[in-house]
């Protein structure tokens, strides 16, 4: 369980520098600024919970059910809460709002914090 925490937090922490400089760069001049905003709240969260998960694989031992339940939640969370809003910013940009993905940034979000309850309930 370790090694796979390990790899989501490197990745998704590699792909939050790839995509804020997407951001930054590329979408600058095509984004409105608020979808700008949104597209850099998805970043910044996915770099949180990478450094989360970069932390918590080498902290704990996930022997318990609640250390690897919080590790899921952080990983399945990250996936669902930034993507879906990369997914709702530049669909939007476009013109043509992927509105099935607006349930499911909250979604994401509740396993974040679910992940952050678990993580201290189990220290």
């Amino acid at each position: 369980m370790k090694e796979i925490v390990l790899t989501f937090g490197a990745l998704y922490g590699g792909l939050a520098v790839i995509l804020g400089a997407f951001g930054a760069h590329a979408l600058k001049k095509r984004m409105s600024e608020d979808l700008l905003k949104s597209f850099e709240t998805g970043v910044k969260y996915q770099m949180y919970h990478a450094l989360a998960l970069m932390l918590t694989a080498q902290l704990f031992s996930f022997e318990s059910g609640i250390e690897q339940s919080a590790a899921i939640c952080f990983i399945v969370g990250t996936l669902l809460f930034s993507f879906s809003i990369y997914g709702l910013c530049l669909s939007s940009m476009n013109g043509s709002k992927w509105r099935f993905l607006g349930p499911i940034t909250p979604l994401g979000g509740l396993l974040l914090v679910n992940g952050w309850i678990l993580l201290a309930l189990s220290v």
